[in-house]
């Protein structure tokens, strides 16, 4: 474990390089070629940051953790090698939900009460096509209303990091970025270059993302109305949750999807990704570590804290739990998907109603989640680029790996 003095904050005005610079040309081949997460770095002037910037070009688990929090994680402390370094985890929902959340809303309250408070000038968030509800649009919200127009998630690749353009002469000086995993390691790489006196940053969990195109293939393969899905989500109980737009829900096992033809359909970026818990962010908020219908919230500096603060009196809080035993369960995972197996439906459920009451909870269902996902990712990596695995794989999540059984390779 490494410690420093004191969290990175936004440094002195600079005039070079990415104030000469330009944002790559439209159909333009990203550096980060295939591997690219459309973070959209690459879509501003701080496209001259890319080679130290981008997850997928150059990996710094340790520099980014001490530059956010003054220390990386101790990877001897369970918790801290699973969820990143922090200062509190709790379980919490909304006292009064906002309608139309995805849950009860506390993402979507903070970015509120941050600028009802004045606390920042803006929120970096992601609203969505007016012709397509899965198609996301970066914003820069002024307003309590476009903060809450954007709420619910958007599982498809985004490229947040575009709206970095317009903060120049926007005069925004304090913004709180909300973002996943890739958008935030990027933004931390750039912040002391940004124009801001003040920066916090609120962190989704993230996996599987997907092209627009690929989430229509998991939609048709997965739901039984897929053009009338609203969100979506893998929860706790081991079921997909589809909400639909006249308000029903559907859920499907997750042992029941169509693995030979999903195996492919995620995103490259996601396929190799070692981030799930947002490590760089202030304050991360999903519902991985939470039992189910509850969500989890990681404080993981000061600035996360005071973002919590916003909102805080107005939550039901509980505390993190963690019961039952991953582990063979992760292994049996990792064989049954890389043989690309399918169970039928009644077996499927069979499976789900047996892990659902007697499987992972809490703490324990995010190591499952983590583990099976790092696994993968892993393994996925050696497969297709064999010559980024020593530098690409973060050392929390060769640690994690290696209580596995991987296939040959």
């Amino acid at each position: 474990m490494t410690t420093a003095q004191s969290p990175l904050e936004p440094g002195p005005r600079p005039t070079a390089p990415h104030d000469r610079a330009r944002p790559l040309a439209p159909g333009s081949v990203k550096p980060a070629r295939e591997l690219c997460s459309d973070c959209g770095l690459c879509d501003s002037r701080w496209v001259a940051y890319v080679r130290q910037a981008c997850a997928f070009l150059h990996q710094d688990f340790e520099g980014l953790e001490v530059g956010a929090h003054g220390r990386s994680r101790d990877l001897d402390n369970d918790d801290e090698l699973y969820f990143g370094v922090h200062q509190r985890m709790l379980t919490a929902r909304l006292q009064a939900p906002i309608e139309g959340s995805q849950w009860t809303g506390i993402v979507s309250r903070i970015g509120v009460r941050a600028l009802e408070t004045g606390l920042v000038d803006a929120v970096l968030c992601v609203g969505q096509s007016p012709d397509d509800r899965f198609t996301p649009v970066p914003l820069l919200a002024r307003t309590p209303e476009q903060v809450l127009a954007a709420r619910v998630n958007k599982p498809t690749l985004s490229p947040n990091l575009e709206v970095l353009e317009q903060l120049p002469g926007s005069g925004i000086r304090r913004l709180l970025a909300i973002g996943v995993g890739c958008q935030i390691q990027a933004l931390r790489a750039v912040q002391s270059t940004l124009p801001l006196d003040k920066l916090y940053v609120l962190g989704l969990p993230c996996v599987d993302n997907v092209s627009r195109a690929g989430l229509q293939t998991f939609l048709e393969s997965a739901s039984r109305s897929p053009a009338t899905v609203v969100h979506y989500e893998f929860m706790q109980d081991f079921r997909i949750h589809f909400r639909h737009s006249d308000g029903h829900e559907e859920t499907l096992p997750f042992f029941a999807l169509d693995t030979p033809t999903l195996k492919d359909v995620f995103a490259p970026s996601c396929l190799s990704c070692f981030d799930y818990t947002n490590a760089g962010a202030d304050l991360v908020v999903g519902y991985m570590g939470a039992s189910f219908g509850r969500q989890w919230i990681t404080v993981r500096n000061a600035l996360g804290q005071e973002l919590l603060d916003l909102v805080e009196a107005e939550l039901e809080t509980g505390p993190v739990i963690s019961r039952g035993d991953r582990r063979a369960a992760v292994q049996q995972g990792i064989e049954a998907y890389d043989k690309a197996l399918k169970l039928p439906l009644w077996l499927a459920q069979v499976v789900g109603w047996i892990v659902q009451r007697f499987g992972p909870q809490g703490l324990e269902y995010g190591r499952f989640s983590i583990d099976s996902h790092f696994t993968r990712n892993a393994l996925w990596v050696r497969r297709h680029h064999p010559a980024m695995e020593g530098r690409h794989i973060p050392a929390f999540a060769r640690r994690i790996i290696s209580r596995y059984r991987l296939p040959a390779s």
